[in-house]
C-alpha cells in the first residue's frame, strides 16, 4: 500500500481552500506533519472562531479572502507562492442546496472558476487538486454498480450539479490551457470534526447522547439510501497521492467499495455504543430529500492501479472514533438540533 512521500511534501508550499472545514483541517495536519508549509484561504466571520483549526495555530498560515472574489484568490497565491493547490472549499451540505440553489451554484461554480483562472494566471503551480464528489453520479442504476469513473453523471441535487460543473471546468482548463489539475470523486467520508448536519455525525452524536444522557431514540430520515463510507484519513491519503502520482486531466474515485444503508448505519452505531435494547431507531419523514441518490458504491480500481491507493481503516473503527469524539466534546452533545 503506497503512502504519501515525505520527500515530495517536505518544505513544499501548499495552498488549501476550505482549510477551516472538515477535510481541510485533517489535510493540513497531515501536510504539516510531513514538513510542508501550509497556507489556507480564510473567509473572515464576524465571530472569528474556527474550532477545526484552532489547534493548528502557529503551524499554518491563513490568508483572508473569499472564493467568489477573484482578486483575493490572486493575492492569496502571490502571498503563499504554492506549488500545490488543494481546492476543497464548497457549500457541501446537500439539503441546504435544495433550499439555496443559487448560493450553492455561486460558491461552488464561480468559486472554482476563480481558482482555476487565478492559477492559470499565476506561474508556479505544479499541480492542482479538485475535490469532486460521488454525488456527481446521482442516479446510479443497479447494473452500474460498483461505480466507475466512466459512469454517466446524473446529478440529483443543486450541490451535485455544481460539483459536476466544477469537475468539467477543471477538465476544460486542462485541455484548453494545459492547467495541471487532477480530480477526485470521493465517496462519503467521515471522522472527528465532521459537521453536525451530516448523516454519520447525526447518528454518532445521538448514540453519544444515549451513552451520556440515557436517551432512548435515534432519529433518522430516509433509512433506505445506501452509501459508501470511508475514513477521512484514508481519503486525504488519496488526495495527496493524486497530487503525487495522478495524471493531470484524470479523475479518480476514492471509496471503500462497500455500501450500507442509513438504517444499517444507525444499527451499527447503536451496537458500537453498546446500546442494543436500550435505543431504538425512529424515522422522521420530514427529513427526506426532494430527490435522493438511492445507492452509491465505489469502484476504486483505477486509484489502486495508478496511485497505489486503497482504503485501510474499517468503518466500524471510524464510527467508534466519531462517537468517542462527541463523548469527549460534551458541548457538542448539548447543542439543540
Amino acid at each position: 500500500m503506497t503512502e504519501p512521500s515525505e520527500s515530495f511534501w517536505a518544505d513544499r508550499h501548499v495552498f488549501i481552500t476550505g482549510i477551516t472545514g472538515f477535510m481541510g483541517s485533517h489535510l493540513s495536519e497531515k501536510l504539516v506533519s510531513m514538513g510542508a508549509e501550509v497556507y489556507g484561504l480564510l473567509r473572515r466571520h464576524a465571530v472569528p472562531h474556527y474550532p477545526n483549526i484552532a489547534h493548528m495555530r502557529g503551524k499554518i498560515k491563513v490568508i483572508e479572502g473569499n472564493l467568489v472574489d477573484m482578486a483575493s484568490i490572486m493575492n492569496a497565491l502571490k502571498e503563499s507562492k504554492p506549488s500545490v493547490v488543494f481546492h476543497l472549499a464548497a457549500q457541501s451540505y446537500v439539503p441546504l442546496s435544495f433550499q439555496a440553489p443559487y448560493d450553492t451554484y455561486k460558491t461552488n461554480i464561480m468559486g472554482t472558476a476563480n481558482v482555476l483562472e487565478a492559477i492559470r494566471h499565476y506561474d508556479g503551480v505544479e499541480k492542482m487538486h479538485f475535490a469532486g464528489s460521488s454525488e456527481e453520479y446521482g442516479l446510479v442504476l443497479e447494473d452500474e454498480l460498483p461505480v466507475k469513473e466512466t459512469n454517466p453523471l446524473r446529478p440529483l441535487s443543486p450541490y451535485a450539479a455544481s460539483k459536476v460543473a466544477g469537475d468539467y471546468m477543471c477538465y476544460a482548463h486542462f485541455k484548453c490551457y494545459k492547467l495541471p489539475v487532477v480530480r477526485t470523486r470521493a465517496f462519503n467520508h467521515t471522522g472527528p470534526r465532521r459537521g453536525l448536519h451530516f448523516v454519520t455525525s447525526i447518528v454518532a452524536r445521538q448514540v453519544a447522547r444515549g451513552i451520556k444522557f440515557k436517551e432512548k431514540k435515534l432519529v433518522v430520515g430516509n433509512p433506505e439510501p445506501k452509501r459508501d463510507f470511508s475514513d477521512v484519513r484514508d481519503i486525504l491519503r488519496g488526495y495527496m497521492l493524486a497530487v503525487e502520482k495522478g495524471k493531470a486531466g484524470e479523475v479518480y474515485n476514492l471509496g471503500s467499495g462497500k455500501s450500507i444503508s442509513v438504517g444499517e448505519l444507525a444499527k451499527m452505531a447503536i451496537k458500537i455504543g453498546e446500546l442494543d435494547g436500550k435505543m431504538t431507531v425512529e424515522i422522521d419523514k420530514s427529513r427526506y430529500r426532494p430527490a435522493d441518490v438511492m445507492v452509491l458504491q465505489c469502484d476504486y480500481s483505477k486509484a489502486k492501479k495508478e496511485l497505489g491507493w486503497e482504503p485501510r481503516i474499517p468503518f466500524e473503527k471510524t464510527l467508534k472514533d466519531l462517537i468517542d469524539y462527541f463523548l469527549d466534546n460534551e458541548d457538542l452533545l448539548r447543542i439543540e438540533e
